[in-house]
């Protein structure tokens, strides 16, 4: 029985890099021929990057697109390679070619359209209606594209055609629970078609999502054969035995933690890295203020581009505590950054001098707490103009959820790294990396007394958060009930939370809705994230 050695691309490929993601293809085919494969497939989008959105729209990106898939069809002699690319034919489509012997041998289109989550395209494609096979080395391979291994029928199609393999190209984001829901997914499509699967996923950061690769093989009998490791560029070796329709892995590379933790802060770190880089920018600058938010958004700074590219200032007025002082202090030595202490009192009460008059027979509230916060995101935003770094947001989910956020203040910032992380997942995240701090550069990263001390915005005196919010384990619940489950009141209040503290969480989250919309961009880790994917009327009457 024949077999058939192949390779799978778990590559990053950058939205609107056409010219350069053509050359990195052209680069992997040839690295693939060298080691003998007859075959490398390639992620969804290879050509356009994943998700082109509205690029889509301009038919000389369509054209550049196809001219370098032309091009790179003439590179394929003694190798088929399979690429995805938008396919214009007076409609687009989401497409995968199969290059061979220096030409296109085929074009398949993609059939079923997500249009749900961070997906929208329904917005831009057509449907394909048929599932492309190929004879390589006597091995009949089926091939479809990322939506369509979700759904039964183009798999089902794949094997009435006499596949025996079937490959799956994806630009599939990660969040929390994709990797277990994929392998659930895959074992079935197996089972019921008598194929092995073999499933190659892009890398990377792009804006608001993140893709993870985590490739998979998966033996006909729906077992799994190998898992690749989560955000890792590789070009991925298989074996497939057309006898007993199962794969072999050649010298995978292993992660070295797999624990949810892991993933997630490998996760936040991708993202930043590739939003910085991606965008040209040098650096970045983030307000360090001693609580654990913006500790953890230095350590994944740090982590993500190096201690010599991050600038950390520490804005304090009288109500900073010593212990924030001396734990900022600590943690910018220990990691080696840039770091500035720039004194906003007399900022601040120049802007209240100048507000006095105005504010004329009202008592102080919120409106001078929120002062501060805009005053450091001024400073902020100065830093970061002058020095040419983006400024990280540093603020978290749980906050963002019920406004617990000043806009023009905390918010400011072009990306910010825990926008989809709850505070609790914050606490989880920030323990972790203290606990691999040997593997990941050396002593905590973050100062223990920042992780044990109440979270406190530091706004007036003796504040902490739960003056204004329920204990963040109980908010957290409520508010993944309410965001990610999408439970109604009356569900969570059963599951023996308390009505009035529901009622409460519920009416903030909906009553800040307006602040959300105006948010720092931020990788999306959970199954259901503010921005492109969570998307409620900002004006509505349903409570």
């Amino acid at each position: 029985m024949p077999s058939l050695r192949f390779a799978l691309a778990q590559f990053d490929f950058q939205v609107g890099a056409v010219a350069a993601n053509a050359a990195r293809v052209g680069d992997l085919i040839a690295q693939a021929r060298e080691g003998g494969a007859s075959l490398v497939a390639f992620p969804e989008l290879t050509l356009s990057g994943y998700p082109p959105e509205d690029l889509l729209l301009r038919p000389s990106f369509l054209v550049a697109c196809q001219c370098e898939l032309n091009a790179l069809a003439g590179a394929t002699n003694g190798i088929a390679a399979l690429v995805g690319h938008p396919h214009s034919e007076g409609e687009v489509y989401n497409a995968a070619s199969l290059l061979r012997g220096g030409s296109i041998e085929w074009t398949t289109h993609k059939q079923a359209l997500p249009n749900y989550g961070v997906f929208d395209d329904k917005r831009y494609f057509r449907p394909g209606h048929d599932s492309a096979v190929a004879t390589i080395d006597g091995v009949r391979v089926g091939v479809v594209i990322c939506e369509d291994i979700w759904q039964p029928e183009p798999a089902a199609k794949a094997a009435a055609a006499g596949a025996e393999l079937i490959l799956v190209i994806n630009a599939s984001p990660w969040d929390d629970a994709k990797q277990a829901e994929r392998e659930q997914v895959l074992a079935a499509r197996a089972r019921e078609t008598g194929c092995a699967i073999a499933y190659v996923n892009m890398v990377g950061g792009q804006d608001e999502v993140v893709y993870d690769g985590g490739s998979l093989l998966v033996n006909a009998d729906g077992s799994l054969a190998a898992r690749a490791p989560s955000f890792v560029d590789a070009l991925l070796w298989v074996e497939f035995d057309s006898a007993t329709r199962t794969l072999r892995a050649e010298d995978w590379p292993v992660a070295v933690d797999d624990s949810l933790e892991a993933t997630l802060y490998n996760a936040l770190v991708r993202g930043i890295r590739d939003y910085i880089d991606k965008n040209g920018f040098s650096g970045v600058l983030l307000g360090l203020s001693g609580g654990i938010d913006s500790a953890l958004t230095l350590a994944l700074a740090v982590d993500a581009l190096g201690p010599e590219r991050v600038t950390a200032v520490m804005m304090p007025t009288r109500y900073t505590s010593q212990l924030s002082l001396d734990g900022a202090r600590a943690q910018a030595e220990q990691l080696g950054v840039e770091y500035h202490i720039i004194h906003i009192e007399p900022m601040v009460d120049s802007f209240l001098d100048a507000l006095a008059p105005a504010f004329a027979g009202k008592s102080a509230d919120t409106t001078e707490e929120n002062l501060q916060s805009r005053t450091r995101g001024v400073t902020l935003m100065a830093l970061s103009n002058k020095h040419g770094r983006l400024l990280l947001a540093t603020g978290n989910k749980s906050e963002m959820a019920v406004g617990y956020a000043t806009l023009y203040g905390d918010m400011c910032g072009a990306y910010a790294p825990l926008k989809d992380v709850y505070k609790t997942v914050v606490y989880r995240l920030s323990r972790w990396r203290n606990a691999h701090a040997a593997r990941l550069g050396g002593s905590e990263a973050i100062p223990s007394a920042v992780i044990d001390r109440p979270p406190s915005a530091e706004l007036r005196d003796n504040q902490i958060d739960q003056d204004s919010l329920p204990p963040y384990d109980e908010l957290d619940a409520i508010l993944a009930r309410f965001i990610e489950g999408e439970q109604s009141q009356a569900e969570i209040a059963a599951q023996g939370f308390h009505a009035d503290t529901v009622r409460r969480v519920v009416r903030l989250v909906l009553l800040n809705e307006f602040k959300r919309r105006q948010s720092a961009p931020g990788p999306r880790v959970t199954t259901r994230a503010f921005g492109r994917e969570r998307r409620y009327p900002i004006t509505s009457g349903w409570k």
